[in-house]
């Protein structure tokens, strides 16, 4: 039984520490829209989409105003498009992302996911034709989002997908300059990219998944940080165990919200995300949480210590609350979209290098990160390449959402508002990579691949 102790608790955590669903997302099949015509396709997108999502924005409200548990957004996640649109004859896949943008429009969801590609071990025409068309699929796009798979750890790293990913980075920011590079902060570049995350902007429903599913993604920094001002100057055990059992309770909130949504809907419940994913709002940041360990700035040194702990407490306390974890699950360090991270970014205890080594240890990777307008492609595509690696190394997901911020150098600050927040522009390294790129072809998978 639930008692009165733990009801008030967890309003607490609601009304005082921001605690929240941070998504409810409807992964849809697309697979059976699949048309010669692009105009035909799109139509199918659209009255697909329109007809599966067509009450989850307000069942999700429901939910919020009976329960008392906020629901931040209500998403969507496709198949890749390159799939869908394999037998489409039109060189440039645009029509279609317009059409998941009308779609969404039409039912109310704040993203959709799935203008995606998978080529991590090379590319089919579709592929190649979804990759060209994504600059101008997002800049003409309010809410349509973007990832390609260019990595994994069984097939080693794509590298010239890598190369063509930091051109596309490129002409992105270049066509969104008059909204700081915004097209780029829908656009992921994966390793290891998995069919179930219910997050943005690297959801998408992958072709093992079935025809529709329920994904929630909870939250919770500044429920884990509130709980560890009870653990000042305790040893790491106590610190552990602490954050375990309140990852527990987080996950079993979003579990709740899943099983409820699922139910209305009629739809499968998929999984629970339990990734710690922060806020611009002071008070709901991983940042802090790690500065709360007794780490004077996010980013000196014993910080990747401090985060490897963090993760590895998160996934035990929330398996315990949900045989159905998945998606990423892990704590987030997104730059734009923590405070704690701008501000350790702008004392400069917080560097890209700090960065890549928290990746080896947290949740994807190097996500909503500014940097200069004028940094080549081939400095991108490495950046790319270096997080890649770490990915199929560690047979784990990672990812880069970076974005050349038009007209800005290092200490501007790029705004982009609402949840992705605004993020300082923090300097790259000024020697070229351009020879490394140029060589194109295949890292090889890791000897570790070799598991069967």
């Amino acid at each position: 039984m639930i008692n009165r102790n733990e009801i008030l608790q967890t309003i607490e955590m609601i009304d005082q520490q921001h605690l929240d669903i941070r998504t409810i997302t409807m992964g849809i099949s697309l697979l059976d829209c699949a048309d010669e015509d692009i105009k035909r396709c799109a139509d199918k997108i659209y009255c697909k989409i329109t007809r599966f999502a067509a009450d989850l924005v307000r069942t999700g409200e429901d939910i919020e105003k009976e329960y008392g548990i906020p629901i931040v957004n209500k998403r969507i996640a496709v198949s890749p498009i390159s799939m869908v649109a394999g037998s489409c004859s039109a060189e440039d896949y645009s029509p279609l992302a317009l059409a998941l943008d009308r779609a969404a429009k039409a039912v109310g969801v704040n993203f959709i996911g799935g203008f995606s590609a998978l080529v991590h071990k090379g590319f089919t025409v579709s592929d190649r034709r979804l990759i060209s068309s994504i600059p101008q699929a997002l800049a003409a796009t309010e809410r349509v989002c973007s990832s390609v798979n260019v990595a994994t750890t069984r097939a080693g790293i794509n590298m010239d997908a890598v190369a063509i990913m930091g051109g596309v980075i490129k002409e992105a920011a270049e066509l969104s300059a008059g909204q700081g590079g915004m097209a780029c902060a829908k656009l992921v570049v994966f390793a290891n990219a998995v069919e179930d995350n219910p997050f943005m902007a690297g959801a998408f429903h992958g072709p093992g998944e079935p025809e529709c599913v329920i994904n929630v993604g909870v939250s919770g920094p500044g429920v884990v940080r509130n709980a560890l001002l009870a653990c000042n100057g305790e040893p790491f055990d106590v610190v552990a165990e602490t954050i375990k059992k309140t990852a527990f309770r987080i996950t079993r909130m979003g579990q709740l919200v899943a099983r409820e949504a699922s139910r209305r809907l009629g739809v499968p419940f998929g999984v629970v995300d339990l990734s710690l994913a922060p806020t611009p709002a002071v008070g709901d940041s991983v940042a802090d949480i790690l500065e709360e360990m007794g780490l004077e700035s996010v980013g000196t040194h014993g910080t990747t210590a401090a985060l490897a702990l963090l993760n590895d407490a998160v996934k035990k306390g929330g398996v315990m609350a949900s045989s159905h974890v998945g998606g990423l699950s892990g704590a987030f360090i997104p730059v734009s979209e923590d405070a704690g991270m701008i501000a350790g970014a702008e004392r400069g205890s917080l560097t890209l290098d700090k960065l890549e080594a928290m990746t080896c240890v947290c949740s994807v990777g190097l996500d909503m990160i500014a940097v200069p307008g004028d940094t080549p492609a081939e400095t991108i595509a490495a950046i790319i390449a270096d997080e890649a690696a770490i990915g199929v190394v560690n047979g784990k997901t990672t990812a880069v959402r970076i974005i050349p911020a038009p007209g800005k150098t290092v200490g501007d600050r790029v705004e982009f508002g609402g949840l992705l927040g605004s993020a300082p522009v923090m300097p790259v390294h000024p020697f070229s990579s351009r020879e490394f790129i140029a060589r194109g072809g295949r890292i090889p998978a890791p000897l570790s691949s070799l598991k069967n």
